[in-house]
């Protein structure tokens, strides 16, 4: 474009050059032929004057050598000043015509080469390159439009980048979920196989156990394959009365670990949430436990504070590192501290996006002899 543009520009000189030459020349051309004309006539007069006397006049050739001389100076004075008024022209149109390039290289052609670029920049995936928005040249309002397009496009990249990454954690998500209760139902397979000479009422419990469990599994799994092809928002949580004292209980009564001690009385009260994901959230929280305080006690325990119907998990163990602390609840995060012990870093993240999509929260203190984590619900009536 810049070539081109010069191009115009030398050609556009060289048109103007020719023309004014053309020009000068017509007009030296008959400049000299008038002037001639007009000393001819002059001349011829004061010749007839002079000859009017009798025998040879000296005046006569001095008039003959004046005229010949003027007829020269005449001739070469008028190309003078027409040379001089057609290089004065000449000058100020190229000076007009090297403006009115300079302004349209400015105006134009500058933002167009900048448009050009921009749109190969675009055009190779690099959406972060800046386009300058100058309302003042003829391009503004089409380069604020360029640079708005090019703001939509990061925008939907990186919804589409967010859709993708929530679409992953909830995969990740429920199949973290899933192990909890195959490796109960493993537990309560390999009791009934090594008690084989049990009673039979605590065979029917441990079996009523792995039916429920290989129902969550079912749920989850489920769960997996809605959520494969939706968002982590999609998350579906049925919200209604939920008896909190019956679902610890449950739980409890499942619970097959001799470290963990349920801390009684437990407070009656209905809450706001939905009975299985309240279930999965306490299930992670004693998962935690087992998987990462392996011999320490625990305990849970319930209190009504106000609205609020919360339920506290503490174990006894090494706790976890103070700078890991605000970073426990992010999704894959894992503790320093942790060795080489399974994990995918989701059961907390878990646990607070459940909670907080029922209307509750989650929060965690770090002791120096464990650890400490409170769910709560909002509570609707005390019983």
């Amino acid at each position: 474009m810049k070539k081109q543009f010069a191009m115009m520009v030398m050609v556009s000189i060289g048109v103007l050059l020719l023309f004014f030459w053309c020009i000068t020349m017509m007009i030296e051309k008959g400049m000299g032929e008038s002037s001639a004309e007009e000393n001819l006539v002059l001349l011829n007069e004061i010749s007839q004057l002079t000859s009017s006397s009798e025998g040879e006049n000296p005046a006569q050739k001095e008039i003959a050598q004046l005229s010949g001389q003027l007829k020269e100076e005449s001739a070469q004075g008028g190309k003078i000043m027409v040379r001089q008024m057609a290089a004065v022209c000449l000058i100020f149109t190229v000076l007009c015509l090297l403006c009115w390039s300079v302004y349209l290289y400015l105006r134009i052609l500058k933002p167009f080469d900048k448009l050009e670029e921009y749109a190969g920049q675009i055009a190779s995936g690099n959406l972060d390159f800046p386009l300058t928005v100058e309302r003042t040249n003829f391009f503004g309002a089409f380069t604020w439009a360029f640079d708005h397009m090019r703001k939509e496009i990061m925008n939907a990249r990186e919804r589409e980048k967010r859709a993708i990454s929530e679409n992953k954690t909830i995969i990740a998500t429920l199949s973290h979920d899933i192990k909890t209760p195959i490796a109960s139902i493993r537990a309560y397979a390999e009791g009934l196989e090594a008690n084989l000479e049990a009673d039979y009422e605590q065979r029917e419990r441990y079996l009523q156990v792995i039916m429920r469990k290989c129902d969550e599994v079912t749920r989850l799994t489920n769960d997996l394959v809605l959520h494969s092809l939706s968002e982590l928002e999609n998350l579906e949580i049925r919200q209604q009365k939920v008896d909190i004292r019956k679902i610890l209980l449950q739980i409890w009564e499942d619970l097959d670990d001799s470290h963990v001690t349920l801390c009684q009385p437990l407070p009656e009260a209905e809450v706001l949430g939905d009975e299985k994901r309240i279930e999965q959230v306490l299930l992670n929280l004693l998962e935690n436990i087992r998987k990462y305080v392996s011999g320490a006690k625990a305990e849970v325990w319930a209190e009504v504070c106000g609205d609020r119907y919360e339920i506290h998990v503490r174990d006894y163990g090494e706790g976890i590192l103070p700078e890991d602390v605000p970073f426990v609840f992010n999704k894959f995060y894992r503790g320093k501290n942790v060795g080489d012990k399974n994990g995918s870093g989701l059961g907390l993240y878990i646990v607070k996006y459940i909670m907080e999509k029922m209307g509750g929260g989650v929060s965690l203190s770090n002791h120096q002899d464990g650890l400490e984590v409170v769910v709560w619900c909002r509570v609707i009536a005390l019983q």
